[in-house]
């Protein structure tokens, strides 16, 4: 029946985009062959498209089931913002009204609404399913699908029932979706649904865009704010493990001039609501939130998500991070790693039954394992879900670009594996360390364990490096922690196989973070827009637009489409349509105010509007200039730049100068903050604000040449001009 439809041409129609990603074409045509599908791709992988796109084009209405209120009122204000009527989607939950329950039952019953989205709790209402019989169902669509697997990380018994209701109002085929879920979780969906005869759809889920860091928890609360004003105006998320420390957080970061939230499940449901709005329509820039509470949030442009503690599970981890970088722009993942927050975690445990211990510490050893790791953290994450990362560098994680110094340390471990042993397996980590350490503790007095064979064999180094040995020992299976009595060392058959013919085992030695905590390096940037000044313009404008509308600013348009107008420089609702990202809906809807500015802006600029792309101003400019602006607006170090086109980094900054000097503005604040700290810019920066002159010689005779060199003071002369000139 839908054969012969040109998919290609109804995805630019409806949603702007000009190509499909990954499966989402096959998907797609197994929905429209009303076939049952199973998707398994990671956020921001296109999953909503599947079910969206075939629900637009197919006859009845397209029943989604999502477990989050927030999420349903989000996609459905998307949904809204690309077509030109309202009603082609609506939701059906506790949070309506008599009335409004009343229009969007007329609506569905005329066949106006293509989606209509319900929570699980909603579909289990006698009336409902009543009012769900009348309908003509395309499908069904089951978001967040892992909601129903006792093994998936956000259980939801609800998700249960959703079977022998579908069967109840009628059968369709159904579409099942999640953004996590190992082997275990995929097979509980499929036989909970009835559907094992699904096709499946499983993406990679390796998100090339996200850098992924694990950093120890030093001055934590220093680090993030220091984080986030050197990323200042962009979108985060920060997870905590209790509402008190969202709390403290969030206060501190408000005290620190940071336009920032608290969101948490203790909070009543008004204020949560009305935080959540204020972040998804950009009032504030970062939420705090547990981890425990799922945000629902489909927010494309967040850019940076900040583990404030560990999460239990890596697939907790994966879904919680997956939040950032849903556009395929820039995405940090920065994670603050402690031990003691393992040891609170299994502390938690206590007094549950004991399989459920027994999930729960295999959960946190995959946790320790990779917040641990020496290797590149893709490798750890992707193998967690089954699939194998083929190359030993991503380029794009802390271990990758900076890697950890290894040491052998097989004398060590035989060390510490004899020492569990002779104290008979009955004692815990930090005691064992005292006995190495040689270390006269009350404890070991009171034991009498300054006598044992043991006592001071690792005196040459500290109990951190004998802690160290303990994690990493128990990472590779040598040892068990026996959570029931009290975390004491046990030798697993492993280790005593380790001990009767022991081999090479290389440990990671610990960073003293200290002062490396200091250095923000490793990150890639995101995405950049070709004209600074009008895509500042753009995003002020869509602000206002939002506001007016009551939306969240990324359903009038998102970033992507916001850099691509700054360089193209459509100024009609036909070039709009060309527009990365925007459909013919969104470009009638609300294209109108965005194309009259941007017609302004290229008169008053006496811009030469391109047919392809073109680096503003410097249009007739040698290669190597149209090189470096393209790299420096990637943010790309200038050695990289220098290396790629065998020149030196002197030399790059004489091209930097000469594009600056000809009335070009450059932001090369990235690399700056890289080799000079913030009191140093601020000295240069102020001489040049007095001086007389721009010579380099005359600032170094001023400032001190052993304090500064000749590349530091052109570099900062350079963003002087930049800052001040152009």
């Amino acid at each position: 029946m839908y054969k012969d439809i040109d998919l290609l041409e109804r995805l630019q129609h409806f949603f702007g985009f000009d190509r499909f990603k990954g499966q989402q074409e096959a998907a797609i045509k197994n929905v429209l062959g009303g076939d049952n599908t199973f998707v398994l791709m990671p956020t921001g992988g296109g999953k909503s498209l599947i079910y969206q796109l075939p629900a637009l084009i197919m006859e009845g209405t397209a029943i989604v089931i999502s477990p989050l209120i927030a999420l349903m009122k989000n996609q459905v204000d998307s949904i809204r913002g690309m077509n030109a009527e309202d009603n082609v989607a609506h939701f059906l939950n506790s949070s309506l009204s008599k009335a409004a329950i009343a229009q969007v039952k007329e609506d569905v019953l005329a066949g106006k609404t293509k989606l209509l989205y319900v929570a699980p709790e909603s579909l289990t209402k006698e009336e409902n399913i009543e009012f769900l019989k009348q309908i003509r169902i395309s499908f069904y669509a089951i978001d967040e699908a892992h909601c129903i697997s006792e093994w998936g990380h956000d259980f939801r018994p609800e998700y249960r029932r959703i079977k022998p209701i579908v069967e109840e109002i009628g059968k369709s085929p159904i579409v099942a979706l999640t953004a996590t879920a190992t082997a275990k979780v995929q097979h509980d969906i499929q036989k909970n649904l009835g559907i094992l005869d699904a096709q499946v759809f499983k993406a990679s889920f390796n998100r090339e865009n996200l850098y992924y860091e694990v950093r120890p928890k030093v001055k934590t609360v220093n680090q993030i704010i220091r984080f986030i004003k050197q990323n200042e105006g962009k979108s985060g998320i920060i997870y905590c493990l209790s509402r008190k420390k969202v709390e403290e957080l969030a206060e501190n970061l408000q005290v620190n001039g940071i336009k920032a939230l608290a969101y948490h499940a203790g909070m009543d449901a008004n204020t949560r609501s009305t935080n959540q709005d204020k972040f998804l329509m950009e009032e504030v820039d970062v939420i705090v939130a547990t981890i425990a509470f799922g945000m629902g949030i489909d927010k494309p442009d967040v850019r940076f998500v900040i583990h404030y503690d560990i999460p239990k599970s890596l697939e907790g981890y994966y879904q919680e991070t997956g939040r950032a970088g849903r556009d395929g722009g820039e995405g940090k993942c920065i994670t603050f790693y402690a031990y003691k927050d393992i040891q609170k975690l299994e502390k938690f445990m206590h007094g549950k039954p004991v399989a459920e211990q027994e999930i729960g510490k295999q959960l946190l050893l995959d946790t320790v394992s990779y917040a641990e790791t020496a290797i590149c953290r893709r490798i750890i994450l992707l193998h967690y879900f089954g699939e194998k990362y083929e190359q030993e560098n991503c380029g794009n994680c802390d271990n990758c670009l900076n890697p950890k110094e290894q040491i052998e340390a097989q004398e060590e471990i035989v060390i510490a594996l004899k020492a569990i042993l002779e104290v008979n397996e009955k004692y815990k980590g930090d005691h064992i360390a005292n006995i190495l350490i040689g270390n006269k503790t009350a404890a070991i007095k009171s034991f009498k364990h300054y006598t044992l064979e043991s006592f001071g064999t690792g005196a040459d180094h500290d109990e951190r490096f004998w802690n160290a040995v303990f994690r990493q020992s128990m990472v590779a299976g040598l040892i068990n922690k026996d959570i029931e009595n009290y975390g004491l060392l046990k030798v697993t058959p492993e280790g005593h196989a380790y001990l009767a013919n022991p081999v090479s085992f290389m440990l990671v030695r610990n960073h003293d973070y200290e002062e490396e905590a200091e250095s923000e390096g490793g990150a890639p940037s995101g995405g950049s827009s070709g004209d600074p000044q009008l895509f500042s313009m753009l995003k002020d404008l869509r602000k206002r637009i939002a506001k007016r509308h009551n939306l969240p600013p990324f359903v009038i348009f998102q970033d992507p489409s916001l850099s691509d107008m700054s360089i193209q420089y459509p100024i009609n609702i036909e070039e709009l349509q060309n527009i990365q990202g925007v459909g013919q809906g969104k470009a009638r809807r609300y294209g109108k105010d965005f194309v009259e500015l941007i017609k302004q802006y290229v008169e008053d600029n006496d811009i030469e509007r391109p047919e392809d792309l073109v680096v503003r101003t410097v249009a007739n400019k040698s290669k190597m200039k149209v090189f470096i602006i393209q790299s420096i607006d990637r943010k790309i170090s200038f050695e990289d730049i220098a290396e790629s086109k065998g020149i030196e980094v002197s030399e790059v900054i004489s091209e930097v100068e000469a594009i600056v000097n000809s009335g070009t503005k450059l932001n090369i604040d990235y690399y700056i903050n890289d080799v000079l700290d913030e009191d140093h810019q601020e000295e240069i920066f102020d001489y040049f604000r007095e001086a007389k002159s721009d010579s380099v010689q005359e600032a170094l005779d001023e400032l001190g040449e052993d304090e500064y060199s000749e590349d530091d003071i052109r570099l900062m002369r350079v963003k002087f001009f930049s800052d001040m000139g152009n």
